[in-house]
Parts: C-alpha cells; sequence; structure tokens
C-alpha cells in the first residue's frame, strides 16, 4: 500500500461519520445510503491527489461530499429522509407539541424530506455548528447570501413543520 493511500484511508476513518450524516441525509433506505457513501468515497479518492492541504480535510470533504450527494440525487431523482442524531440541536421549538421525543423527529424528519437539496445541505452546515462565513465559503455565496438563505430554509422548515402539526389535529 502506498503512502498516499495510507494517508487517505486513514483521513477517511476519522472523518467517515461526516459521509455517513450526509448519506443518511439525502437518502431514505439504507441501501441507498450505502451507494451514497461509496459514490462519495469513490470522489474524495479520485480527488486526493489534488489536495493541497490549503484548507482543512473536514472542510474539502464537506465540499466534495455535499456536492456529491447533490448530483447523486438530482441523477437518481430520488427523495430523501434525514436521519440525524442530532436534529435536537435544530433550534426550533418543538416543545408545544404534545408528542413524545420519537414523534417530534419523525416529523422533523417529514419536513426536511420536503427542502431542496440546496436547503438540505445548508441545515446539515447549520447542524453541524458551522458559521455563516464557512457556510459562504463552502458554498461559493457572500456571507450575507449564505446568511439570508440560511434563514430562509429555517423559516421553510418551521412552515413545513407548523403545516404538519396543525393538519395532523
Amino acid at each position: 500500500m502506498s503512502s498516499l493511500e495510507k494517508d487517505f484511508l486513514e483521513k477517511i476513518e476519522k472523518h467517515k461519520g461526516v459521509i455517513f450524516k450526509i448519506s443518511k441525509m439525502y437518502m431514505d433506505n439504507f441501501d441507498d445510503q450505502k451507494d451514497l457513501f461509496q459514490e462519495i468515497t469513490f470522489q474524495v479518492w479520485k480527488a486526493y491527489p489534488t489536495f493541497e492541504g490549503r484548507s482543512e480535510f473536514s472542510t474539502w470533504l464537506y465540499r466534495i461530499a455535499l456536492n456529491t450527494a447533490i448530483l447523486f440525487l438530482k441523477s437518481e431523482k430520488r427523495r430523501s429522509f434525514i436521519q440525524n442524531n442530532e436534529v435536537s440541536n435544530f433550534k426550533i421549538n418543538l416543545d408545544e407539541y404534545d408528542d413524545d421525543e420519537e414523534q417530534k423527529l419523525k416529523k422533523m424528519y417529514e419536513a426536511i424530506n420536503q427542502l431542496n437539496a440546496i436547503d438540505k445541505a445548508l441545515i446539515f452546515y447549520y447542524l453541524e455548528n458551522y458559521s455563516g462565513k464557512q457556510i459562504a465559503e463552502q458554498m461559493g455565496i457572500s456571507e450575507v447570501n449564505a446568511r439570508v438563505k440560511m434563514n430562509r430554509a429555517k423559516e421553510k422548515l418551521k412552515q413545513l413543520i407548523n403545516t404538519q402539526h396543525h393538519g395532523t389535529r
């Protein structure tokens, strides 16, 4: 095994949680998640020789992983369903609902499922505690634009959750 391969495998092992999260965010069943995980890993491996270390590996990985997931989603025309254990970090007040925690998470997942691929990416960055500046860098847009898009994505998500809640009673 070459030193390049060894270095790559060590980095992937260290950051595989990110790839799992993105795979779960964009694909709703386990087989599709595995396929996306493999596709992301393959795309990262193809690009790895060009990684110059000017940014953190994790930052570089996020960009490739999200772009791959968006392209994979579009090319397969699949619907996605987030399954992120950190959804409770999302600052939407679900306390007003009398449902148990599992039902709250289910409603959150269903709402995120209705977002477009770009809004899902924004929500992912938010869940990963990225700043507006970091999101802007990742998406190649201005910081102001990133903050506006993030606020709109959060508002859409709140509206979807409220619509679901009021529609089920």
